[in-house]
């Protein structure tokens, strides 16, 4: 395994050049982003447009960005969000031209738990009055399908890019990561300082902290 490198960080006095000319691919968890956004202010919002602009501003073109997202079936598949899902695919310089995927959240059993103090298995139930006509079935919404999708991308691409950019603080990805960084590839990691695994930042070669410059990027 080649040594991970620890130049490019934003904590160091960030160098926004021109790009370096690697070959890269972006890919990108929603919800990791728009959840850990808020992490700059209150009511602080990004622009993907300005948010790829930018970064490829530092680093050179892309060679091909996604942007994987979890959506409950009914609700959030509203013109809204249809819209918005258009528009990142669209391209410049109307949009930022990025490959859109996207799924269902899962749905996995929650009628029961381990309790910790009596380390036994006890039943959950639901405590709403609404419920109080019937037993009805618990369940947990996960979005598994985005981890999977993201970490199928980074190994099916191997072998079309150098540099794997990834803007997601998930830690299930860190087998993937560490495969693709085996394979000789460089990682990125383009993330708010809020909720990103330390397994992950332990594996980029540099880490572009979206918090430095969130102003140049905001809407």
């Amino acid at each position: 395994m080649r040594n991970q490198a620890t130049t490019g960080y934003a904590d160091t006095e960030p160098d926004y050049g021109s790009g370096d000319g690697a070959k890269r691919l972006w890919l990108i968890d929603g919800a990791y982003l728009f959840s850990t956004q808020s992490s700059v202010g209150q009511g602080y919002n990004f622009d993907y447009l300005l948010l790829k602009n930018k970064l490829e501003t530092t680093v050179g073109p892309f060679w091909r960005s996604y942007y994987l997202n979890a959506l409950q079936p009914d609700n959030d598949r509203n013109d809204g969000m249809q819209r918005f899902h258009s528009w990142l695919q669209s391209a410049p310089p109307s949009g930022p031209k990025i490959i859109t995927k996207l799924y269902n959240l899962r749905d996995s059993d929650a009628s029961h738990a381990y309790c910790h103090g009596c380390a036994t298995t006890v039943q959950l139930e639901c405590l709403s009055p609404t419920c109080s006509t019937g037993v009805y079935p618990l369940t947990r919404r996960s979005q598994k399908g985005v981890d999977v999708g993201l970490a199928t991308l980074a190994l099916t691409h191997l072998d079309s890019y150098d540099t794997l950019m990834l803007s997601s603080g998930d830690g299930d990805l860190l087998d993937a990561i560490k495969f693709v960084s085996d394979a000789g590839k460089e990682i990125e990691l383009a993330v708010f300082r809020a909720g990103v695994a330390t397994e992950l930042q332990s594996w980029a070669d540099r880490i572009y902290w979206i918090d430095e410059f969130a102003h140049e990027i905001a809407r």
